[in-house]
């Protein structure tokens, strides 16, 4: 038992070290505690236990060697490494000892911050911004730099540490010392380093400065270039372009300054180019205008080309506009030139100098001055006194004065106005003035004609007012306020006016100005005498109403007291209104007296109308009768008659024939006039109407011994008319013509075609009648029987222009006094209706 108690504890001892074997003894010693637990014994737990004794100390000696070699292995390894890190070291060492010499070559401080914001390292002579060597005051920038240079470099380390951004600045300390202090990150970490710059450094510095100062006055002048609208440029000493602004680009149609040095784009052409390359070979400026193309239109370009120490710098302003402006200009002037020379004003214009430099044609005619002296612009003294001269100024008893108060003029600043009355009564209106150039402008207008005009004009007002005042129609002219402008005595009578009140209102409690009457005073005084309240509102419209257009308008006035008046208010040129009043009282009361007299005559005619188509259709049937009675008579039938009886009989047959004709043609006229008569249109036989009518005067022919010629072509065929009424014109005509007749004379009837008209004439060779008579032949009752035998009741002729004009036909009349009479009825062709309107 004692020896493997000796080697579990050589088996724990060996391999504790290592921990291989840790788990296997664990199970040994639970193997044997299981065999002794199960109760194994003797020899088998013996020989178990010595193999098992065997294998551990074989395994143990494996794991020592093996560890041996690795120790070895490793020693060896770790011996080769420790050369290397001494060696790396001892590099090390070298490399901070001249970093450390270079750190000290140099008087700087280098301040270095880490990845966390632990403290940072500060190395370096600290004695180039404090006196006491204290390293964290350091970035105490305040202690020794002025407050807007610490504020500076305390924004730029917040930035380098918080964004990496590198800084670099120049700037004085406190002390007088001229410091760089740049920053940058290096290796993940902020780095800042102060140096005290001096001699060679400072001089950079400030050569740096300088550039930096220069760079930005040359990015500042090319900025303000490139704003510049006129082109410029810059040329090296080839002559090639090598800068050019925006302006530039845009002139060549180019995008953008780079593209035209590209191409080298020209805005001269060049004549242009060559004559500047000569003057800068010889050192001086050219300076020219020239025309040129810019974007693509042409423009006038005063250019300068200056020589420089690298080539030449050109220049080119558009005058284009200026010049544009300048020709506008001269053409303005001249337009006004000629404007004043046609002007009836005449002006005159002087210098500062007191000398002439424009006048017009009607500033020579008015004083009758040589163009060629006052082309020498005499002074305006010299003008007035060979005005004074020639005696066609006014008469002044101190001429010297009075011209020295006009020329005072030149130096005051407002506008005066004279009146010069010159000989031979003209009257000048004098306009003085001053310019803005030191000199002054003459007007002046001839205003005699105004003058006289206005005197005129007074007159006239005069014999106007009396010419009211003698009317006997109210007028009053309001003017556009509405106030009374003017009246009349006739105005005030009527309306019961006192006249001094038309001229102005009474005066008013607070004591203004009294002013004329206005409409609404008017009214209330004359709505008294008419309370028409319609008509003033209108009257007070128009004269003081907004209207787009104003019309003259008319109205009837019935006063209370009985008086009638014709109101008429109408728009004057001037905005004023006239107001008319007429006192038609008495027109009226005759006018109402003849219309009540038309109404009787109406009443009148009427009622003989009347009387006449009753009387005329109570005729006829006794007429009808007796006509009748008379025929069987004539015929025997009721016995025979002697000579004496026959004879008298045909005196009543006459008589009655006559008598039927009458009321015929009366009862004619009165269907006409009641617009009643109808015609019965029909196919009318011209020639058959002619023998029928011709028939019906036969008797009357033989009686008084009269030929009668008809005249009319077989062939005249027919015509549209009333065929009865026709022959009834035909009949009269023929009738009137045999009644102014002389025994042993001829009438004639003749009928033609004429266009679209059938024309019957009938001529006689009768005495004829007057022109005063022509006039009223065809009125109604009038005769013409002085000297003639027939005695009618003058209604033949009116019937037949009645007929005649109902049929649409028109009646002409020709009469020579001893010739005879020609009487021309035209029917048209065709008829348009059978019903006809009434005769004229």
């Amino acid at each position: 038992m004692g020896a493997p108690a000796r080697l579990r504890a050589r088996l724990r001892t060996s391999v504790s070290p290592a921990g291989l074997l840790g788990g296997s003894v664990p199970l040994l010693l639970g193997t044997q505690s299981a065999v002794a637990q199960s109760g194994f014994a003797g020899d088998m737990f013996n020989e178990t236990q010595g193999v098992i004794g065997f294998s551990a100390f074989v395994a143990l000696v494996i794991f020592s060697a093996s560890t041996a070699i690795l120790h070895l292995t490793g020693r060896r390894a770790w011996t080769q490494r420790e050369s290397r890190l001494v060696a790396d070291l001892t590099s090390a060492r070298a490399a901070l000892d001249r970093a450390n010499v270079f750190l000290s070559a140099e008087s700087q401080i280098v301040v270095a911050w880490g990845m966390s914001n632990g403290e940072p390292d500060i190395e370096g002579d600290l004695s180039i911004v404090m006196d006491v060597p204290v390293p964290r005051r350091v970035l105490g920038f305040g202690s020794w730099l002025p407050p807007e240079a610490a504020r500076n470099v305390e924004g730029c380390v917040e930035r380098l540490r918080a964004r990496g951004e590198s800084f670099r600045l120049s700037m004085a300390s406190l002390t007088g010392r001229q410091l760089e202090i740049e920053g940058r990150a290096v290796g993940g970490r902020a780095v800042m380093r102060i140096r005290d710059v001096s001699g060679d450094r400072l001089e950079l510095a400030r050569l740096r400065e300088r550039h930096v100062q220069a760079m930005m006055e040359l990015d500042s002048l090319q900025a303000m270039l490139d704003a510049l609208p006129s082109p410029a440029w810059m040329r090296d000493k080839q002559g090639q372009l090598a800068w050019t602004n925006a302006a530039y680009a845009r002139a060549v149609d180019v995008v953008d300054a780079r593209e035209a040095i590209a191409r080298n784009a020209e805005l001269l052409d060049t004549q242009a180019r060559e004559a500047a390359r000569q003057l800068r070979g010889a050192g001086s400026i050219w300076r020219s205008r020239v025309p040129a193309v810019v974007a693509g239109q042409r423009h006038v370009l005063d250019v300068t080309d200056v020589p420089t120490r690298g080539g030449s710098a050109g220049f080119a302003a558009d005058r284009t506009e200026i010049e544009a402006m300048r020709a506008d200009l001269s053409r303005q002037m001249e337009a006004n030139a000629r404007t004043l020379d046609q002007l009836a004003t005449a002006v005159a214009v002087f210098d500062r100098a007191k000398r002439l430099v424009f006048y017009n044609s009607a500033y020579r005619q008015l004083w009758g001055l040589d163009a060629g002296w006052l082309d020498q612009q005499p002074t305006d003294s010299e003008i007035l006194d060979r005005l004074r001269a020639e005696r066609k100024l006014p008469e002044q008893a101190d001429f010297r004065s009075w011209k020295a108060a006009l020329l005072s003029t030149y130096q005051s600043t407002e506008t005066v106005q004279q009146i010069w009355y010159l000989p031979r009564e003209r009257n000048l209106r004098v306009v003085v003035n001053p310019n803005a150039q030191g000199g002054v402008t003459y007007l002046f207008d001839d205003v005699t004609e105004r003058d006289q005009l206005e005197s005129q004009f007074n007159s006239l007002i005069g014999v106007q007012a009396e010419t009211l005042d003698a009317l006997k129609e109210g007028v009053a002219v309001f003017g556009s306020d509405g106030r009374l402008k003017l009246s009349n005595q006739a105005f005030a009578d009527l309306w019961q006016y006192d006249r001094a009140q038309l001229h102005v209102s009474p005066p008013n409690a607070s004591g203004t100005q009294p002013r004329p009457p206005h409409i609404d005073d008017i009214i209330a005084h004359c709505r008294d005498l008419c309370p028409d309240e319609s008509l003033w509102t209108t009257l007070r419209s128009a004269v003081a109403g907004l209207h787009d257009a104003r019309m003259r308008s008319e109205y009837r006035v019935q006063r209370q007291d009985g008086r009638v008046l014709d109101c008429a208010a109408a728009p004057l040129p001037d905005g004023a209104t006239l107001i008319t009043f007429l006192d038609v009282t008495a027109s009226i009361k005759v006018a109402r007296a003849l219309t009540e007299r038309n109404e009787a005559l109406v009443a009148t005619q009427e009622l003989r109308d009347n009387f006449v188509h009753h009387v005329s259709y109570e005729l006829r049937s006794p007429l009808n009768s007796l006509s009748g009675f008379v025929e069987l008579l004539a015929d025997g039938r009721t016995g025979p008659l002697n000579a004496k009886q026959g004879e008298y009989l045909g005196y009543i047959q006459k008589s009655s024939a006559a008598l039927i004709a009458i009321t015929d043609n009366i009862l004619d006229l009165a269907t006409i006039d009641a617009n009643t008569l109808e015609l019965s249109i029909s196919e009318v036989d011209i020639a058959k109407t002619i023998k029928a009518a011709s028939e019906g005067v036969q008797d009357r022919l033989a009686e008084e011994s009269i030929k009668l010629n008809v005249v009319a072509f077989d062939d005249i065929g027919h015509f549209e008319a009333d065929e009865a009424r026709v022959r009834q014109v035909l009949y009269n005509l023929l009738s009137n013509a045999i009644g102014f007749s002389s025994p042993g004379q001829s009438v004639t009837l003749a009928a033609f075609r004429r266009s679209d008209e059938i024309v019957f004439k009938v001529s006689d060779e009768g005495r004829g009648m007057p022109p005063e008579v022509l006039d009223r032949i065809f009125n109604r009752l009038e005769t013409n029987s002085i000297g003639a035998r027939h005695r009618g009741a003058g209604l033949g002729l009116s019937i037949v222009r009645s007929f005649v004009e109902l049929h649409g036909g028109r009646v002409q009349i020709e009469s020579v006094p001893g010739e005879g009479t020609v009487v021309t009825c035209f029917f048209p062709a065709r008829h348009s209706s059978g019903r006809v309107a009434k005769a004229s």
